[in-house]
């Protein structure tokens, strides 16, 4: 069987060297064949055969060796493909078409502003403050000015400003790890205060009223030999104070704390602190969706006995059977989200102070609108302003805030936005009425509002210049429903040229996700702008295991159910090909993250359906993930091997599984980051050896590594349009456009 596939497997990388030996330019070295090294597992009975687990060892010089020379073979193919150097320079011509990109506002009492912002110039985003919107701005921090030993680049993860906003906590990583670290500073000088806080990937900053103090949640110190397993493992609560050494940083909630308070070693905890608020909110959550428990302290009554040994001051709110994602406090009043008995959610109200949700009121009942935050930006559905309690909703796709007033007599209302379209960045200031978001579509690029309550009108901040670029022209979007193979109805938003023929002929774009209920949305950016003005159709199927109708949407795709997320994909693939949008030789699929389940088991159950596949950061071998540091955490979400329910469920979703020898598959291209910690790179590494031995499709299997990122967060604005515009290159050569092909025959069908 070993001989076999390594002979398959040598076969189909010489048909795709020869291919790109007519390049005219350098020579890719011919594709290392991985050697085949099996490992049988029984599981409760069945026994599962891993070809290459020898490759789960990212230490291993052999597999140093063999992704190196699979990421130089792809960098070298990718580079030769005609149109992409026209492609990047597009992208960057979008990109810099303005003077700068801002995000992530926040505004303070007194009209301080704080904020990212990238100039056209610039690679990575860098934080400003400023006083007024018509007053000069500060570059607070620069992180091109902050460059580590290894020379990896360094971005901003998370800030969080002091009450006063005289000082600043900032979340700083380098090449997307997501080890993050924290450092604070003091914005009228302009400098930072000289601590540095290590283990804080999760952040969580709390600032007290003392405005020099904070809580923050960080995570265990480990030797070097732990196993990676317990890496993500009792991350615990630390109160710092500014000026002071983390070494002295006082641990006051996780586990094994507080005996009142039971805090399980793979739960994230979190403590929460609210402007004009005498009360401190403690999370437990899983940290990939789902209930949380929740406890409430006095500020007072906390500090009073958190060094003392003596009853707990917490009180509990909820466990996560109460089925809670979010909670806010204004005055004495707790604010809830939950969707117990009611999955598109509800917003209840109860006392702070003695909190009881059994007999608590309902402010805003579930209806046709689901009630959450924006997972893109990672908030919560509850936005507290001086004036009122705003809450984010989804309606149809389509982002609505909700306003309930604080005072007596005054009716609710909705925020009147621009247009329609999708909200992120919500922020809102418990000192401050009104509140801040930015706002984007499928045609329109992301920008920064503010609601005045006063007026009801959103306006412009301006602190975003407008581009030549920012609105699509000339676009068609149709938003449809597929029915899915158990008849339940899919959303499927295409867009398109106008006027484009329907033909089959093409090149599609589908894409999807389908993983914690968390929905996929519009946006416009420059990738997808490109392939629309390249003629290209680009798709998106709302799949079951997001959160486009709620829980029970999420529910939908989950564990057991689990397989309706890639075929519900599967469905609008063939809604584009029967309504002649593309046919499969035009159509490619792409995954990202949680999103690999689903194209990598759309593409093992139809090889025929598309021509070409991406899969990106992709969880590809779910009977393995579960032994990663990001593996436990997430098994909540897709179940443990360690149950013969689980390991059913799990063996369902494992694409790297369901690779059969001798098999015409699509095209496709694998993506990682070394330094990804949430999806470890042997994943993709493995996905791509299975692959490339199994296909007899003579179409090439790529893998390709960036040496300076991660997951995604951190990525700077030129890895990102890299890495667009080898996707764009990829899917267009493969899907026949004209203006991609190499001028050598026999290597498309």
């Amino acid at each position: 069987m070993c001989t076999q596939l390594i002979r398959v497997a040598a076969t189909a990388q010489v048909v795709v060297a020869t291919c790109l030996t007519h390049v005219g330019h350098t020579q890719p070295v011919p594709l290392p064949a991985a050697p085949v090294r099996p490992v049988v597992d029984d599981y409760f009975g069945t026994k599962i055969t891993d070809t290459y687990r020898w490759m789960e060892d990212m230490k291993n010089p052999e597999l140093l060796n063999w992704m190196k020379a699979q990421a130089d073979y792809t960098r070298a193919a990718l580079d030769q493909i005609p149109g992409r150097q026209r492609v990047l320079h597009r992208l960057t011509t979008l990109s810099n078409a303005v003077p700068s990109r801002v995000s992530s506002v926040l505004r303070l009492p007194g009209e301080q502003y704080v904020y990212l912002k990238t100039n056209a110039n610039e690679n990575i985003a860098s934080l400003y403050v400023r006083r007024g919107l018509s007053g000069p701005e500060t570059r607070l921090v620069d992180p091109n000015q902050l460059k580590p030993t290894n020379e990896q680049p360094v971005s901003i993860s998370y800030f969080t400003p002091s009450w006063d906003g005289k000082l600043i906590a900032v979340g700083l990583a380098s090449g997307g790890s997501e080890n993050t670290y924290i450092r604070i500073y003091d914005v009228a000088a302009g400098l930072e205060t000289g601590e540095t806080i290590d283990r804080a990937r999760y952040g969580g900053i709390a600032w007290l009223p003392d405005n020099r103090s904070f809580f923050y949640t960080r995570l265990q110190q480990l030797p070097a030999d732990a196993p990676v397993t317990e890496y993500r493992k009792k991350p615990r609560v630390y109160r710092h104070v500014v000026g002071t050494s983390a070494d002295e940083d006082r641990v006051v909630f996780g586990n094994d704390v507080d005996p009142g308070v039971e805090v399980g070693p793979t739960l994230l905890p979190r403590l929460h602190t609210f402007p004009n608020s005498d009360y401190v909110l403690a999370t437990v959550q899983t940290g990939v969706g789902g209930g949380q428990a929740m406890y409430v302290a006095r500020l007072t009554d906390y500090n009073q006995t958190a060094d003392e040994v003596g009853p707990s001051p917490w009180r509990k709110i909820c466990d996560m059977t109460d089925d809670v994602t979010d909670a806010a406090i204004h005055g004495d009043d707790l604010y809830v989200v939950t969707h117990k008995n009611t999955p598109r959610y509800k917003v209840i109200r109860t006392s702070a102070k003695n909190p009881n949700l059994a007999t608590a009121t309902v402010v805003l009942p579930a209806g046709e609108a689901i009630i959450m935050g924006s997972y893109i930006a990672g908030e919560g559905a509850l936005h507290v302003a001086q004036d009122a309690l705003y809450v984010q909703q989804l309606d149809g796709g389509l982002g609505r805030i909700r306003r309930i007033p604080f005072r007596k007599g005054e009716r609710e209302s909705y925020v009147v936005t621009p247009f329609d379209g999708t909200l992120t960045e919500v922020t809102a200031d418990a000192r401050v009425p009104g509140l801040l978001y930015s706002l984007t579509s499928w045609t329109k690029a992301a920008r920064p509002y503010a609601w005045n309550p006063a007026v009801r009108r959103s306006v412009e901040l301006g602190l975003q210049p407008k581009g030549p670029f920012d609105d699509l022209k000339d676009v068609d979007i149709r938003e449809v429903k597929v029915r899915a193979a158990d008849s339940t109805l899919i959303p499927l938003s295409i867009i398109h040229k106008k006027g484009m023929k329907l033909d089959g002929s093409h090149p599609t774009w589908l894409n999807g996700y389908g993983a914690y209920g968390i929905p996929s949305l519009s946006g416009s950016s420059p990738m997808s702008t490109t392939w629309l003005e390249q003629g290209g159709i680009y798709a998106v199927a709302h799949v079951r295991g997001g959160g486009e109708y709620g829980e029970e949407w999420h529910r939908g795709g989950y564990k057991a159910t689990k397989p309706n997320t890639w075929r519900d994909f599967i469905a609008c693939a063939e809604y584009l090909i029967a309504q002649k949008y593309t046919s499969p030789k035009h159509l490619a699929g792409l995954g990202i993250s949680a999103g690999g389940i689903l194209i990598g088991r759309a593409m093992t159950e139809r090889p025929d359906l598309f021509r070409a596949v991406g899969i990106a950061v992709g969880l590809t071998d779910m009977l393995r993930f579960e032994t990663t540091a990001n593996g436990v955490p997430n098994i909540p979400e897709f179940g443990s091997v360690k149950t013969e329910e689980g390991f059913r469920n799990l063996h369902q979703m494992s694409a790297y599984h369901h690779v059969r020898d001798s098999t015409s598959y699509p095209a496709v291209l694998l993506a990682t980051g070394i330094n990804d910690p949430r999806v470890d790179p042997w994943l993709m590494a493995k996905m791509t050896a299975r692959l490339q031995a199994a296909s007899n499709s003579g179409r090439p299997v790529m893998l390709r590594v960036d040496y300076q990122t991660g997951h995604g967060p951190g990525v700077t604005k030129q890895q990102r349009l890299a890495t667009y515009a080898d996707a764009i290159s990829f899917l267009f050569w493969q899907l026949g456009h004209i203006d991609f092909q190499p001028p050598w025959p026999g290597c498309s069908d």
